[in-house]
């Protein structure tokens, strides 16, 4: 490891220099997310930011009725990066659909650190470019592509932002994370579960074959992974 670094759980964090880290660790307040918990709604005022470490944050847009995710942060980012684009409020829903530990830090230390800190900037403006790209590439997903292709895509997306092969996710859940009927997901399960890609019970995902998964989803997910460059 770069002497000048400091290993912490969210790698845009991971990325400053020592020195940048502890002039902003004071301000930065570690914290549980809990599945289930809603950080922001649309149109609500931004007050923190988050940087997931081991946890995970969907964000959702509305679709008619139903609520369908655009767009998933974990290590690699942050929760409320329209602070850092100049708008104080939040286009979409973020819902905690992982739980685990992230950093939390209050609107006003956050602006002041991120306006005399370019390691910063120069971070978060990449992410924000990758994560905008991976919002697009998702919608266009959700509406092109089959639910085994779009299931396959979400869970290895998943897999590498909570860094696991196993975890927690019900049928109605992930329903409402791709936007399809309870039915479709449990179709697609089967379908992947047959090919002994996955094992699934009673809301317990473990993926087996992380690369047969690969192949058998979309495009989309080598193309939202290259985003983010090397895994760290």
């Amino acid at each position: 490891m770069d002497a000048k670094r400091v290993f912490v759980a969210n790698s845009l964090l991971a990325a400053l220099p020592r020195t940048k880290y502890k002039e902003l660790s004071p301000a930065l307040e570690p914290i549980v997310l809990n599945f289930g918990e809603v950080l922001f709604e649309p149109g609500q005022a931004i007050r923190h930011v988050f940087f997931p470490g081991n946890s995970m944050v969907s964000l959702l847009t509305q679709e008619g009725p139903r609520a369908i995710e655009v767009g998933l942060v974990g290590h690699e980012g942050m929760v409320g990066i329209p602070l850092a684009l100049g708008i104080d409020v939040s286009p979409v829903r973020a819902l905690v659909q992982g739980s685990g530990t992230a950093m939390r830090m209050k609107k006003a230390p956050f602006l002041a650190e991120f306006r005399k800190n370019p390691q910063l900037q120069r971070g978060l403006f990449r992410y924000s470019h990758a994560l905008m790209a991976q919002v697009t590439q998702i919608s266009a997903c959700n509406r092109l592509h089959r639910v085994e292709q779009r299931l396959s895509r979400w869970l290895l997306m998943t897999r590498d932002r909570l860094r696991s092969d196993e975890f927690h996710l019900t049928h109605e859940f992930l329903g409402h994370m791709l936007g399809v009927r309870r039915v479709g997901v449990t179709q697609a399960a089967g379908a992947l579960q047959r090919r002994k890609l996955i094992a699934y019970a009673r809301g317990d995902i473990q993926i087996l074959d992380a690369r047969g998964l690969e192949a058998a989803s979309c495009p989309c997910y080598r193309i939202v992974k290259a985003l983010y460059g090397p895994a760290r």
